[in-house]
Formats: C-alpha cells, structure tokens, sequence
C-alpha cells in the first residue's frame, strides 16, 4: 500500500501547536510572524525529521503562485539555446524559482499546445521564443495578466515585453569586416523566414553590400527542409551554381555546421580558400582549422535582462499597469582565421 504522504497537520499535531504556525515556519515567514527561534527550529528539526515535501498544487492554490517559470525555445538541443538556458537556470534558481524548458521547432500547434498545458497548470510566467504564427496567444497571454517575455524575436506593433539583440546592425558590421578583408562575392545563407531576427540578420547583410557596391548572393532554405535534415543539400547545389563566392555567412551557427560539412566532403581546401562567418558562437569554431569567425550574443546578458523584467511582473497583481519593455543588445563579432585577408 502506499504510504500517505505527511501533512502540515500531521506536523501541527505531533508538535501540539497551530497548522497556522507550522505553515508560518515552513513559509519562511517565522521571523516575519513574530514566531520564536526555539520554535522554529523544532518545527524544521521534525519536519527534516520526516522527510516533509511540501504538496506543491496545493501550495500554489493556496498563494496563487507556482514558483515556476517556462522557458520555451525553437530547440533547445541548439547549443545557443541551451547555453541560454542554463545560465537563465542558475539566475532563476537564486531567486527562488524552477525552470521548466521546452521546444516548440518553430511550429505554431506545438507552441499553442504547450502554452495552454503550461497555462492550466498555473505557472507564474513565460519566456518565449515564438513560431511565427503565434502572435495572438501571446496577446492574449498578456490580456490575462500572465507576465510573458519574447526571446530572440517579436511580433512588430504588439506590445510585449521583448529582450532581443541588434540583428540588423551585427549583420551588417560582420559583412562589412568580410569586405573590408577584401572579400567581393560574399553569398548569405539563411532560413526562409520573415521572422523579425531573420529579417534583420537578412537586410544587415543586404545594407552593407549594397553601401558597397557589390552584389548580393542569396540562399534562403525553407525552415520545414532543415529539420527534415536536407539543408545540406541546398547548400551543396548553391554551391555547384556559384563557383565564384569567395566568402559565406551563415545566418545561424547550425547552418554553418551544415556549410562546413558540405566544404569538407566536397572540396576541404576551400574552407582555408573562402571567409567564414557564423551568426552564433560555438566552442567547436575554436577548434577548427581554421577557426572559424562568429557573432556571439552576450548570454549572460540576455539571461540577466530576462530576469530583470520577469521580477517586477511576477511581483505585481496586475501587469497592465507596466510598461513594456524592448530591450535589445548588441553582440560582439569574435574575428578568427576564417574571416582574415587570404594570402594569394
């Protein structure tokens, strides 16, 4: 038979004292309460004693609050991604609250589908990263007092809170370092996404080429090909049609895994011959011959700012009072071997 799991009355009992008291001390509201220390201690002494778990529904019924907090990411096996998470973890943990992460693969009935489980499960609040198609759940998350923050990207005109990175601008410095290495035909390879960091990501690298007087070489791949892990095979055949490109930037470091791979089962010299440029850093960029150029975004950043705006909101009973805010944070562009001037 299974053992009945021990209550604050139990507690309460054994003890003789009040269940009000109990709750008062295990709240970590003893001192608060005017509760002396003799007290306190025996009544965390017996509940150690015990093995007391606190029944975490009824607690959140009782204070409205659940003490967790969903992180939900495109994929969080992605090493941004995951990187961000648990730093976010960590500072999260310090204040008190647990993380719950999941994915959503940039699919907008997957995203609909965790956030109203989530949301009948009463958690205190929402990071998101979202597919494109989700704009009016997170608008109506907002009309119902839930406290949510956007992630990498967000819906233009809908107010919301947002911590995101100056995609355009990081663009545009990393495509012109390529041409100021005196790198001419430089081809951007992306997702097919109207989403806002592609977008910017997209016209930063369009801007400095054109400010430039060069030409633009464009591949975009449909996201639902990526995932069915055929990328490879776009970047493979643009590459047959371009032979001339002395310089690639990829959009995300996961396509940049795909462009290197591709470079080494074709033709391994030309990744010494061409510029390299990864949007996202990736420790294996480092160990690569030759190392490979990024645009790293400022995790620790990022994961602050989050928590930064998720407090206030958490704190509050009706967020409507609030401001939105729309942080955005520049990145740094970690020049290695791949970007520098060839020698001929």
């Amino acid at each position: 038979m299974k053992k009945k799991p021990v209550s604050i009355r139990n507690i309460a009992e054994e003890l003789k004292i009040s269940v009000t008291t109990v709750s008062f001390v295990l709240n970590g509201k003893a001192k608060e309460k005017h509760i002396s220390k003799e007290l306190t201690k025996k009544v965390l002494d017996y509940a150690k004693l015990i093995n007391y778990r606190p029944n975490q529904v009824a607690q959140s019924l009782r204070t409205g609050k659940s003490k967790l907090l969903v992180f939900m990411v495109e994929d969080i096996s992605n090493n941004f991604f995951s990187q961000l998470a648990r730093i976010f973890e960590d500072i999260a943990y310090e204040k008190g609250y647990k993380v719950i992460f999941c994915s959503n693969e940039n699919d907008d009935d997957k995203a609909n589908e965790l956030i109203t489980l989530f949301s009948f499960r009463q958690v205190d609040g929402f990071i998101i990263v979202p597919s494109p198609g989700i704009r009016d759940t997170i608008e109506n998350l907002v009309k119902d007092n839930i406290p949510v923050i956007l992630l990498d990207r967000f819906y233009e005109g809908l107010d919301c809170n947002s911590v995101v990175i100056d995609n355009e601008q990081a663009s545009f410095d990393a495509t012109q370092h390529l041409i100021d290495n005196k790198f001419k035909n430089i081809c951007f390879i992306s997702t097919a996404s109207d989403q806002s960091q592609m977008y910017g990501r997209l016209h930063g690298y369009e801007k400095a080429v054109e400010v430039n007087g060069l030409e633009p070489h464009i591949l975009q791949i449909p996201f639902n090909e990526i995932i069915k892990g055929k990328g490879k095979e776009y970047i493979k055949k643009f590459f047959e049609q371009n032979k001339d490109l002395d310089a690639v930037f990829f959009s995300t470091n996961y396509l940049a895994q795909s462009g290197l791979e591709v470079l080494k089962e074709t033709n391994q010299n030309l990744i010494k011959d061409l510029g390299l440029i990864a949007f996202d850093d990736n420790d294996m960029f480092k160990i690569y011959d030759p190392t490979i150029t990024s645009v790293a975004q400022p995790l620790v950043e990022i994961s602050t700012k989050l928590m930064e705006v998720m407090l206030p909101l958490l704190k509050k009973k009706d967020i409507s009072e609030t401001t939105h805010q729309k942080i955005v944070l520049k990145t740094e562009l970690i020049i290695r071997e791949s970007s520098l001037v060839k020698q001929k």
